[in-house]
């Protein structure tokens, strides 16, 4: 069989071991760890072209029967406690047969590439083999267990029944990849076919074809997330620390701790053009006689904590001589924060149809929270009935 090891017995006479070619054909040098003194086992990535991920050892079946083939390929093998690890090469494609299926129900085996080292194990070869490990037959078939010193290249499914006589195997249904790749130490590891493969350090990174990730010690975070930079349209449900920003349907959003905000906050807009009216002379929310009496408009603020409020109407009081104002009350989650006042509002004091604004700064509101401007009215005397239409808020961040 065309597989060779190195760091296994020197070749001689009388024992298979190592020989120069083999020291130059596997894969030596300081592989991925995956502890202090072991390795990670995987195959070595590479194809022709670089077009594939990986074309080392793939196994497959070309024809109708019992007979599959393993393509040639380098691997590294961690070995039984302190055995170390063991480069490993297939030099030929090979062929394995299994065995037939049971006569009643599947069974699933294993193709496994293995390092046997009596020094360490206790047996009586030293070598490097491809094998098949035989399952259990079951109406519910589990893949057996993977031998100590082993890397699993693939799993098949035996149907029962299965052999040369009765067609074979369905070769296209019946295998399944397990092939996972490794690196040396500081690379970047191609991906597992979007298996969960854990990392062996943080600090180390993969590629999974569409995004570069760092693992942190408990899981793989994308590379942009974790530096700080933008993370993608539909990455991130939830964000992982404060500050954090993300792209959201073309704007930019920033994580607060618990929710995401506008990272730049943008103007808040409000309107109704259905007239109402308020003669009463402390302040309230709602005018009387109309569609949608209270007006609001909610926004974020901006890192400096303040904005700019404008608000605007349509209106004439009902006596000449006395006035009529519209302001804003100030809320977050509810709670007023800034209540509306005569030197914040815009004022009309004649009978005659007037369009009035007023614009004011607010400041030390708290950066990044939501809050809510929401319309307010009062007239000079409970004889005096204001007219208020056209109403309009507008909320400016400055940043």
């Amino acid at each position: 069989m065309p597989v060779r090891s190195a760091w296994l017995i020197n070749r001689t006479e009388t024992e298979t071991g190592q020989s120069r070619a083999d020291t130059r054909l596997a894969p030596v040098g300081t592989m991925a760890p995956a502890g202090a003194l072991t390795t990670a086992s995987g195959v070595l990535p590479g194809s022709v072209a670089g077009e594939d991920l990986m074309s080392a050892l793939y196994v497959f079946g070309e024809s109708a029967g019992m007979n599959v083939t393993v393509a040639p390929g380098r691997a590294v093998i961690q070995g039984q406690g302190p055995a170390g690890a063991y480069p490993v090469v297939l030099t030929d494609h090979t062929t394995l047969t299994l065995d037939d299926g049971n006569a009643t129900n599947p069974r699933i085996d294993l193709v496994v590439l293995r390092v046997r080292d009596a020094q360490f194990d206790g047996g009586d070869r030293t070598e490097a083999t491809l094998e098949i490990v035989k399952g259990e037959a079951s109406a519910t078939p589990t893949p057996p267990q993977t031998p100590p010193a082993s890397l699993p290249l693939a799993r098949i499914t035996v149907p029962a029944g299965a052999s040369v006589g009765t067609g074979g195997i369905v070769w296209d249904d019946a295998v399944y990849d397990l092939r996972v790749p490794t690196v040396g130490i500081g690379g970047i590891l191609a991906e597992s076919w979007s298996r969960d493969v854990p990392g062996g350090y943080p600090g180390q990174y993969r590629d999974t074809s569409s995004a570069l990730q760092r693992w942190d010690g408990t899981r793989w975070a994308t590379y942009p997330r974790e530096v700080g930079g933008i993370a993608p349209q539909g990455a991130l449900a939830a964000g992982e620390y404060p500050g954090q920003y993300r792209d959201e349907a073309g704007a930019l959003q920033r994580w607060d701790g618990t929710v995401w905000r506008p990272a730049v906050p943008s103007t808040a807009w409000a309107y109704n053009n259905d007239g109402g009216s308020c003669a009463s002379t402390s302040w309230v929310e709602a005018v009387d006689g109309t569609n949608g009496p209270t007006i609001s408009a909610s926004f974020t603020v901006p890192v400096t904590g303040a904005v700019l409020v404008t608000v605007g109407f349509m209106g004439h009081t009902g006596v000449d001589g006395q006035w009529c104002r519209m302001g804003v009350n100030i809320r977050k989650d509810g709670a007023l924060v800034v209540p509306a006042d005569e030197v914040r509002s815009a004022t009309v004091g004649s009978k005659a149809m007037t369009s009035v604004a007023m614009t004011f700064r607010v400041t030390g509101l708290k950066r990044g929270a939501e809050y809510t401007a929401v319309s307010a009215y009062v007239s000079s005397a409970a004889s005096n009935t204001g007219w208020f239409d056209n109403r309009y808020i507008r909320v400016d961040p400055l940043v």
